[in-house]
Order: structure tokens, then C-alpha cells, then sequence
């Protein structure tokens, strides 16, 4: 499921000439499912890159926007791999704002969370691990972010506590371990010179709202916004670009298998107009 690139949900815009790109941006999403805009059903539809993205369109302050270096299920490894890929290479060039999101999938699979039961059970010794493990690759994943996007603004998403059902008496040790992921993120960020954008206690008063699915920590659409709406308020220093709730667009969910033969479609697409391009003479191909 790695070799899938996720493609643009929302919006595609060329990329701008030199003059757009100085009054416009050109924002591209680095990071996990959260940065991909997984649903709580195991699908990909807009989530808070699409809203950010959205937001900064309706105000003309967008040239292009691309989360095609997103993926479900990325470390903070990962993603220091995709920002060294030929892939990104261009996008991250060109880049004047990213934002990211990572290092929870470095914790979160070390907690056993039995949803229907309410319960959570980890390792004190490997989740503090974890966090050092997060500690040290954000500083290089930073690093080499301003590195490859010289002109970029960077944001860096922190994470809300993503467990619905649990007891009261279960929360307070899986809450800590994510307050630290949180605090981790914020030092290394801020260190770096960069912003760190905290969505954890506005998530959590309305947790219950953004999280449909006991059984996935995935949000829906309401949860997406408070967190486009709280890089948005960091972004211009107000609520100016603050997304609406009336405003959100209809759900369009796609299945990862959709996502794949809809690459598969525009690299063919892409193809035939390289094809066309440098190679005039040559016979089209006949699709039935």
C-alpha cells in the first residue's frame, strides 16, 4: 500500500509563475493520515490541508496546494524519506508553506486500546522510547525540511487525544504520554525557528463530535476543521480565515483502491501529453 500516491482531493492548481508565487502561496502537506485526510471509515476525503487550502483559495492567497507527499501510517522516518525523494523535489523547491504532521504513529501503535471494553494498556519504558525516538528525527526532519523549502513558512500539527471510550480512571496515562508528544514537538519546532500550531484542548471540548468511531482515531470533517481553523488562526493572527461550519464542502470519500486507479488515470493522462508533446508523429493509442 506504500507505492500508493495519494492524489489531490480538493483542488489542483498549476504551479504560479514567479510573480504568483510572491503574492501567493504554494502549500504543501507533509505527514500522516492526518495530513492525507483518512476518515474515521478507512477512506481518504478532504481533511485539514484540503480546509486550509480551501480557506487560503476563497481569500486569493493560494498559487498550489499538494498533499501527494502524505501518507496513512507515516513515522517521522518516513517522512524524513519523502522530503529526500526525487519526488519531492520540485514541490518542496517551489514550497512557500507546509505544514506537517508526525510522530504520533511512532507512539500510538505501542498502546493497546480495547474500545468496546473502554480499556488502554503500554509500556511506560517503551513509549518513553518512542518520544526520544520523535525527538531526534523532528530535529533532523526540520532540518532537512528548511533545507529543501529555503522560501517556506513551516507549521508542524500537534495532536488531540484520540480515544473516545475509555474510562475515566484509563485516561490520565495515555493523556500524559500524548501532552508530551505534544510538548516534544512544540521544543524541536520552536527551536528550529518554525511554528507550532496545538489543537488539543480545542479538539477536546467537542472530542466526542470529531470522533464518530470508537473503534478509529481518525476525525470527521468537524474535527478537520478545528485543526485547519487553528493553523489558520496561527497562519494570519486571527480568526479572519477561520473556515465555518456551514461552509465545510460535501463529504467525497474515495477508497484507497480509488485513490490508486485514479493515479493510475492521470499518469496515463500524463503520458499521452508528453507523448504528444515531444513525439508529434507518433500514433496516438485507441482506448475501448
Amino acid at each position: 500500500m506504500r507505492k500508493i500516491i495519494l492524489s489531490i482531493i480538493f483542488c489542483v492548481v498549476l504551479f504560479p509563475t514567479a510573480t504568483l508565487a510572491d503574492e501567493r502561496e504554494v502549500y504543501i502537506a507533509l505527514g500522516d493520515s492526518l495530513a492525507a485526510g483518512q476518515t474515521p471509515y478507512n477512506e481518504i476525503d478532504a481533511g485539514y490541508t484540503d480546509f486550509i487550502a480551501l480557506q487560503l483559495m476563497r481569500n486569493g492567497k493560494l498559487a498550489h496546494f499538494s498533499k501527494e507527499l502524505t501518507f496513512p501510517g507515516y513515522r517521522v522516518q518516513n517522512v524524513i524519506e519523502t522530503v529526500q525523494s526525487d519526488k519531492a523535489k520540485q514541490l518542496l523547491s517551489e514550497a512557500t508553506l507546509i505544514t506537517i504532521s508526525a510522530g504520533a504513529n511512532n507512539l500510538l501503535p505501542l498502546i493497546e486500546h480495547n474500545p468496546e471494553q473502554g480499556t488502554i494498556a503500554f509500556s511506560q519504558l517503551s513509549a518513553d522510547f518512542a518520544l526520544n525516538e520523535v525527538r531526534i528525527q523532528m530535529k533532523e526532519l526540520l532540518s532537512l525540511t528548511k533545507e529543501k523549502a529555503p522560501n517556506a513558512e513551516i507549521y508542524v500539527l500537534g495532536y488531540y487525544f484520540p480515544y473516545v471510550s475509555l474510562h475515566e480512571e484509563q485516561k490520565h496515562g495515555a493523556e500524559k504520554a500524548v501532552k508530551l508528544l505534544n510538548k516534544i514537538l512544540k521544543q524541536e519546532t520552536e527551536q528550529a525557528g518554525h511554528v507550532f500550531v496545538d489543537v488539543f484542548d480545542d479538539f477536546n471540548l467537542g472530542q466526542a463530535d470529531y470522533l464518530p468511531s470508537i473503534q478509529d482515531i481518525h476525525p470527521n470533517q468537524l474535527g478537520y476543521r478545528i485543526m485547519a481553523n487553528e493553523m489558520l488562526k496561527k497562519y494570519s493572527g486571527n480568526n479572519i480565515l477561520s473556515l465555518p461550519i456551514d461552509a465545510l464542502p460535501a463529504p467525497n470519500p474515495k477508497t484507497f483502491e480509488e485513490m490508486l486507479q485514479m493515479q493510475e488515470n492521470e499518469l496515463a493522462v500524463q503520458e499521452e501529453q508528453f507523448i504528444a508533446q515531444h513525439h508529434p508523429d507518433k500514433p496516438k493509442p485507441i482506448y475501448v
